[in-house]
């Protein structure tokens, strides 16, 4: 009886213990034609744009905001932008395209 009380715990806890996937990256661009055909690196972070909506794997340790600067510097405005789970308010996209 105990060690089908332990093996259950065990099979309970298991989905605990998995490796829960990548927080998302995302962006929209406001000007669709500015998105790069093929994929673009930018520190680290690999952006593929299919129209608007980019995504991207990857990318380093920074601030949401730095990002998004950074990806705006060469990509061109952005009317919403996700940072590895981090979602950037309409105040900070402003900043971000300024």
């Amino acid at each position: 009886m105990r060690a089908l009380l332990v093996a259950a715990a065990v099979l309970i806890a298991a989905p605990a213990f998995a490796q829960s996937a990548p927080a998302a990256t995302r962006l929209t661009l406001a000007d669709a034609s500015k998105a790069p055909a093929g994929r673009t690196i930018l520190d680290g972070a690999t952006w593929r744009c299919e129209g608007a909506e980019c995504t991207a794997t990857g990318g380093a340790a920074q601030p949401a905001t730095r990002a998004c600067r950074r990806v705006a510097q060469r990509l061109g405005p952005v009317t919403a932008f996700v940072w590895k789970g981090v979602e950037l308010s309409a105040a900070e996209i402003a900043t971000c395209n300024a």
